[in-house]
């Protein structure tokens, strides 16, 4: 899965997210609304007219959008302008169909210039869909996601030179293979990180800097793991763990005088994925909890968005002495081949 592929003649928008069902429905309801007021006479009939039309559209556009979630993976693999006919075609044929309906149980004319404006409205809702696609080309994704993977860095760096010069002199060996290992992280770090990864690789990452951190932290430091119901091909985005581990680091355990546990659950529940992290919370007096901690909140929001728009989520809470912040997202597979 990757957000640099170069958009086709026309890019049709994936029907199965969410945010493409509320773009519709809210083109949708402002064009039957202008449809009632350009043809109002008196602003006392408004109300029933704008209930007339959604008798009609209404049903019509949630079948349309119901077939379309369901024909969502074929349409995805034809040619990208037949994809878009046929969109066309299937609103016009459902709202033909729901105003056949209505004109029997409720008497009337079956016209069809209901049909046609729903066909004009979805051709031009996928030109809608395709110029904000083109707005939001590779480049201006790239350089967004360069720039926010670039404010974790270094923290990170930071934090683990300091972990090394803490040992460097006592015990030069540990220092050495700490280096190692953190040329080893930097190795991933500076990959390309424009494509999701396995939550496995993400893993593996958090767990070398945890490793390091421990060099500073000592027993202070103690992690709890839950992430045996999530299979290791299950895709994240990249240096997705490892800033929320940093922050429950840096929050929970490294203001503290005595030992704490961060916890650590990563699950599969049906076809999305949950991640839970939580720490310590040391109350409302750490000055650590200000800004910093929600402009990492909010790189990572942004960061979810740039590859889920709004089929992911992130939240984060305070509950029993504990700061929790969870992550909610669709649970994408590697592709196998062969």
């Amino acid at each position: 899965m990757s957000i640099t592929a170069i958009p086709p003649a026309l890019r049709l928008p994936d029907f199965r997210n969410l945010g493409v069902w509320l773009r519709v429905l809210l083109v949708a309801n402002g064009f039957l609304l202008a449809a009632a007021l350009a043809g109002n006479r008196s602003l006392a009939l408004l109300p029933r007219e704008v209930g007339e039309l959604a008798a009609l559209v209404e049903p019509a556009l949630l079948l349309t959008l119901a077939l379309l979630f369901v024909l969502a993976p074929a349409l995805q693999r034809l040619p990208p302008r037949l994809a878009g006919l046929l969109i066309v075609m299937l609103a016009v044929a459902t709202t033909a169909g729901i105003g056949g309906l209505l004109a029997q149980v409720l008497g009337g004319e079956n016209s069809w210039r209901a049909p046609l404006a729903a066909g004009v409205l979805a051709f031009g809702t996928l030109l809608w869909f395709d110029l904000a696609a083109r707005a939001h080309a590779p480049a201006l994704a790239e350089a967004r996601l360069a720039a926010l993977t670039a404010r974790i860095r270094p923290h990170f760096l930071f934090n683990s030179l300091n972990a090394v010069l803490g040992v460097i002199r006592d015990d030069p060996r540990r220092a050495e293979t700490t280096l190692e290992e953190l040329a080893e992280l930097f190795r991933a770090l500076m990959q390309d990180n424009r494509e999701l990864v396995p939550l496995s690789d993400e893993i593996a990452l958090a767990r070398k800097y945890l490793e390091i951190e421990h060099l500073r932290l000592g027993e202070r430091l103690q992690v709890k793991w839950d992430v045996s119901d999530c299979p290791p091909d299950v895709l994240a985005p990249p240096l997705l763990l490892q800033p929320l581990i940093e922050n429950a680091v840096y929050h929970g355990i490294e203001p503290a005088t005595t030992p704490g546990e961060i916890r650590v659950l990563l699950a599969v529940k049906g076809e999305r994925v949950r991640i839970e992290i939580d720490n310590p919370w040391l109350g409302e007096g750490d000055h650590r909890k200000g800004a910093g901690n929600h402009m990492a909140l909010a790189n990572l929001r942004e960061r979810l968005l740039l590859f889920y728009d709004l089929e992911a989520g992130l939240d984060s809470s305070v509950s029993d002495g504990r700061y929790r912040v969870r992550i909610d997202l669709p649970g994408k597979r590697k592709a196998r081949h062969g």
